[in-house]
């Protein structure tokens, strides 16, 4: 069974989170994933705000931010995966340099040090220049960071089809490859002139 955590920052884009864990809810409940489910402070406002559901009604145990107690607060825990959707600015920066003010925070240091996927999806625009610096640091430091930047080759229909076409890299990239989330590139013939 794969663990995950799942970390909500305080960046708008809480639909992003959702849509994760909607996919998420059936292999819970098919006994192939477990979900570790915690919020920043301002994640859980925005969350309120922006989607206004439950987060409880979802198949993942829920922990407080503040519980360093949590089992994912250490490496020898095993958890396989983390990602942190959306994420903010501000939250990239202090995981990029190890400073942990949370939860959210001390499980992304626990990733980097265990060498463990741990994928940040910012949802910022545009780009300063200290966020730069901070996307070039998370990185050295073992982070993918994952933007949620929608394609569009697929046709979406409606908002959350598009928002799918990003939860669907996530999934990826947390080794979930088995998903429906949208249609995958198979190519385009090229007809006539290349050029």
């Amino acid at each position: 069974m794969k663990r995950i955590v799942v970390g909500v920052g305080g960046a708008s884009g809480s639909i992003y989170a959702r849509r994760l864990l909607d996919a998420l809810d059936p292999l819970v409940a098919a006994g192939e994933v477990e979900v570790a489910l915690v919020f920043t402070r301002t994640g859980r406002l925005v969350w309120t705000d922006e989607v206004g559901s439950d987060p409880a009604a979802h198949q993942a145990t829920l922990y407080q931010p503040a519980d360093l107690t949590a089992p994912f607060a250490s490496g020898s825990a095993l958890y396989d995966a983390m990602v942190v959707i959306p994420c903010s600015a501000s939250g990239l920066g202090r995981i990029a340099h190890g400073v942990s003010t949370d939860l959210v925070g001390r499980a992304s240091e626990v990733m980097l040090k265990e060498r463990r996927p741990l994928l940040l999806v910012l949802r910022e625009s545009p780009y300063s220049l200290p966020l730069c610096r901070n996307l070039v640091a998370a990185t050295e430091a073992g982070a993918t960071v994952l933007p949620a930047s929608p394609s569009f080759y697929s046709g979406p229909a409606d908002l959350e089809a598009a928002v799918d076409t990003v939860v669907a890299r996530v999934l990826d990239h947390l080794g979930l490859k088995d998903h429906d989330r949208m249609p995958r590139w198979e190519g385009r013939a090229v007809r006539g002139d290349a050029r």
